[in-house]
């Protein structure tokens, strides 16, 4: 037991987590690992708070029964008055705490926040020293896939988000058309819930929410939806060929492509039925990848991004055009509160260090009618790229197509309608744009069979270029040499007059 202590002891001191060991007949002679807060517990020896976790840890909702089908965060709770058999794991800042039973079942739930020294924790066994404390440093980012469903044949990407007073939620998938929800909440305590039974329904209504429902500040929707092929016969007129509905298309296991580590996943999938065999060696996907800091990506067209965005990159690899020099259009839609209003806006600059040749950013912002702030954004440069390890001369051209009202129902699978409900279309606003790849240098894709676009998605704000203090002292070189050397030979000319003179002398 003394062992056991000191281990949970040096542990705790090397990561800087409160843990306390406590015995139990769990299977291999594993004790319990536990959030070091005082409080009774059902464990022998044991503290537990209103929560239902192991001294004092976070109150958790109730379980979900198994008959509503519904997933809860399951985490942190104790076994039976039988003793603790869980072992806790604390997965560095990237992900939550997991919890594994006896039954070997795990789950993810909210993330405890920093409480400062906490008092010392009693040992379960009497005469046992108690261990030195420290701040509970909470996980940041983590990401889980369908949480409370054991199958893959579906896919639910949470990526949970925890800031000092708010948290920020993303969930992906790929039930219907690929969507993903953005919900921020107030406090570090909200939970996503599933209904999977009722999700996988014809009637999803109801099936997604966030608890409690009375943090919930603000919620949205990106829905990508299809994708267009068409060839330019001449200027003004377009072969179009039958649209890729992407609520039609099947998706691989998320499971298999998801790294904690890096806070990446790709949603890959391919048209369910292919009369012309387009998708026969290739595929469609889009990437996700999650920030826990502010930064800019390496590779182009090296994005800027905050701890508030995620990134999504539509690549297209593989499939076999059906015209020549085709283009590709991807439509995207948003959903939005009453209240909300899109603007789809077009920044110019002059700087291209990050992103050569590239002078456009496109930004698509959802801003309130009242005080006219910005809530969301959509954000990419005006390029796509025909390389996975894209170069200047890999670029393809971008171009975006005006903001419209959809007058067009979603896919009834779709999260967004087990989110919003069935009466999305009228009470919220749903708009759409077309962000098309191809143009003078769109054989691009018929030669490498490639195509990459990256946006940037988040709450408030869009990052913004700004020149790097490189370019600041090259353009005060370039600037101010000129402008010295025309003060100095001012100054050397003026003083040159000054000591004029002359042999002839004044006559009176």
């Amino acid at each position: 037991m003394r062992r056991l202590l000191l281990l949970a002891g040096l542990l705790a001191a090397a990561g800087g987590r409160e843990v306390t060991a406590a015995p139990g007949p769990g299977k291999g002679g594993w004790g319990a690992a536990h959030w070091a807060e005082p409080g009774p517990c059902p464990c022998p020896g044991l503290g537990s708070g209103p929560g239902r976790g192991c001294l004092g840890g976070p109150e958790l909702p109730p379980r979900a029964s198994a008959a509503d089908g519904e997933a809860a965060p399951k985490w942190g709770s104790c076994p039976a008055a039988g003793g603790c058999a869980a072992l806790t794991v604390l997965v560095g800042q990237r992900q939550g705490p997991v919890t594994r039973g006896a039954g070997g079942e795990a789950g993810s739930g909210p993330a405890v926040p920093s409480s400062g020294r906490a008092e010392a924790a009693r040992s379960a066994s009497a005469g046992e020293p108690s261990l030195p404390l420290r701040p509970l440093l909470p996980p940041q980012v983590w990401m889980q896939y369908n949480p409370g469903w054991n199958g893959s044949s579906v896919n639910l990407l949470h990526i949970r988000a925890v800031g000092p007073n708010d948290t920020l939620h993303y969930i992906w998938s790929s039930i219907g058309a690929p969507a993903v929800l953005l919900v921020v909440t107030e406090g570090t305590s909200s939970a996503l819930h599933v209904n999977w039974t009722q999700l996988l329904s014809p009637t999803p209504d109801g099936a997604i929410r966030i608890e409690p429902a009375g943090s919930v500040v603000y919620s949205t929707a990106v829905v990508f939806t299809k994708v267009f092929e068409y060839s330019k016969a001449n200027v003004l007129e377009e072969v179009f060929y039958p649209t890729y509905d992407l609520s039609n298309f099947s998706w691989d296991s998320v499971n298999r492509t998801l790294n904690h580590t890096a806070l990446t996943a790709e949603f890959v999938g391919g048209p369910a039925t292919d009369p012309s065999g387009s998708f026969s060696n290739g595929s469609l996907a889009f990437r996700v990848t999650a920030y826990e800091t502010s930064g800019r990506d390496e590779t182009l067209p090296s994005l800027l991004h905050t701890a508030n965005s995620s990134k999504v990159e539509f690549v297209l690899a593989g499939a076999a055009p059906r015209g020549n020099s085709s283009w590709f259009a991807l439509e995207v839609v948003t959903v939005e509160e009453a209240g909300v209003v899109q603007r789809l806006r077009l920044a110019r600059s002059i700087d291209d260090e990050y992103t050569p040749t590239i002078f456009e950013t496109f930004s698509l912002v959802a801003e309130s009618r009242n005080d006219s702030s910005t809530l969301s954004f959509l954000q990419w440069k005006a390029t796509a790229y025909g390389s996975q390890a894209p170069k200047r001369e890999d670029s393809i051209q971008c171009h975006s197509g005006s903001l419209k009202a959809a007058n067009w129902t979603l896919p009834r699978s779709s999260i967004v309608l087990a989110y919003f409900g069935e009466g999305v279309g009228s009470t919220y606003t749903i708009s759409a744009v077309n962000i098309s790849f191809g143009g003078e240098d769109g054989n691009i894709y018929e030669e490498k069979r490639y195509l990459s676009w990256s946006a940037l998605l988040g709450f408030g704000q869009p990052p913004k270029d700004t020149f790097s203090p490189l370019v600041i002292s090259i353009m005060a070189v370039a600037l101010g040499t000129p402008m010295v050397l025309l003060v100095v030979g001012s100054c050397v000319v003026l003083f040159a007059q000054g000591k004029r003179y002359t042999e002839y002398e004044p006559i009176n």
